[in-house]
């Protein structure tokens, strides 16, 4: 993962409506968030439907 302070610059920047740091922040912070939903999902029960990656796509349309 990034520096935690570039994300946190980059997260205030695009809470204060900036498109281009909005689209550095996600690639900046998507694969830490898919290794945690993996780790998340594999404590789900045997035969659960959904994927880390799909409940990374879900948390960012939210």
């Amino acid at each position: 993962m990034s520096d935690p302070q570039d994300v946190t610059r980059l997260l205030l920047a695009a809470h204060a409506g900036d498109e281009q740091a909005h689209a550095q922040l996600l690639p900046l912070v998507y694969d830490e968030l898919r290794r945690r939903a993996g780790a998340l999902m594999r404590r789900e029960r045997a035969g659960h439907t959904l994927q880390p990656t799909a409940l990374v796509h879900e948390a960012y349309l939210r």
